[in-house]
């Protein structure tokens, strides 16, 4: 599932490399031409039946929902999602399953939209099928969307704060690449795998690697939390659909959402955070 992104793209990426024969479920196969040049088999499903179909006769499957910014009480569309791949999983019984979950999915509170996939690793985790819950760090590849304003303005507006404090960063390529890594093992029952990048960075580490991928004098700027909520209207998140990301912020600031929960395994990335951050300018500009 979401080969069309930037995971499950990384994803099948690497099982082609490993000479794996690729299925790819789409729900428009003309957005998928290049993976059906490469030799990938197309499914054309929107959480409805023919997932089963695209989870049948395979080696394993990765399966994820796709993230709603602005969720509606109670998750529901990521809930019918969620209930759609399960319905699929139990009619196909593939052999292996491994999901994107997130950071922070163990918790029962506070985690404004890692809820979803709080309830998919619930909901997923009862199938009877051996199953890995991958659990990254925030994408790295989110800091795209700071490139307009720390070119406008040479400075990184941080929500991630104190500045100096360093969080969990991954690139979503090492996310698919270990994601296939996994999908290529033999396991029981259910895995937990925190993944980093190669170390933790902090706001100010982020103003840095933008300086040097943008050849200016960049500096990390903390966006007042009183500010939080217009800052995020000015830039298309409706004030009253803002609460749940909000939610997540603090929660991650406040460190109840971090690493280290107990019987997981943890697995480093290899692509440091400049590295990235030269991609993402580099694919912008």
């Amino acid at each position: 599932m979401g080969i069309t992104g930037n995971v499950g793209g990384a994803i099948a990426k690497t099982l082609l490399q490993h000479g794996k024969k690729v299925r790819g479920v789409v729900r428009d196969q003309s957005k998928a031409q290049a993976w059906k040049d490469k030799g990938v088999d197309l499914v054309t499903a929107n959480y409805d039946e023919n997932l089963a179909a695209a989870f049948t006769d395979v080696e394993g499957v990765f399966v994820m929902i796709p993230p709603n910014l602005v969720p509606d009480p109670g998750f529901p569309d990521s809930v019918a999602r969620i209930a759609a791949i399960k319905k699929a999983i139990l009619a196909a019984k593939p052999p292996k399953v491994v999901v994107l979950s997130s950071i922070g999915s163990e918790k029962t509170s506070g985690l404004g939209l890692i809820t979803a996939t709080h309830i998919l690793e619930q909901e997923l985790s009862d199938t009877g099928i051996p199953s890995v819950f991958l659990r990254p760090g925030s994408f790295m590849e989110n800091i795209l969307h700071s490139l307009p304003a720390a070119r406008a303005t040479d400075m990184y507006f941080a929500f991630y704060q104190p500045l100096t404090r360093p969080f969990p960063l991954i690139a979503t390529d090492d996310i698919g690449r270990i994601g296939a890594e996994t999908l290529l093992q033999t396991w029981e029952s259910t895995r937990i795998i925190e993944l980093s990048g190669p170390a933790y960075y902090s706001s100010n580490d982020v103003a840095v690697a933008l300086r040097d991928a943008l050849g200016r004098s960049i500096t990390a700027v903390a966006v007042p939390r009183e500010t939080w909520v217009e800052t995020m209207a000015q830039h298309g998140l409706p004030a009253d659909k803002s609460g749940a990301y909000i939610e997540m912020l603090d929660n991650f600031n406040s460190g109840w959402i971090d690493f280290g929960v107990p019987n997981t395994e943890h697995v480093k990335g290899t692509t440091d955070l400049l590295t990235d951050v030269k991609s993402l300018v580099s694919r912008s500009a």
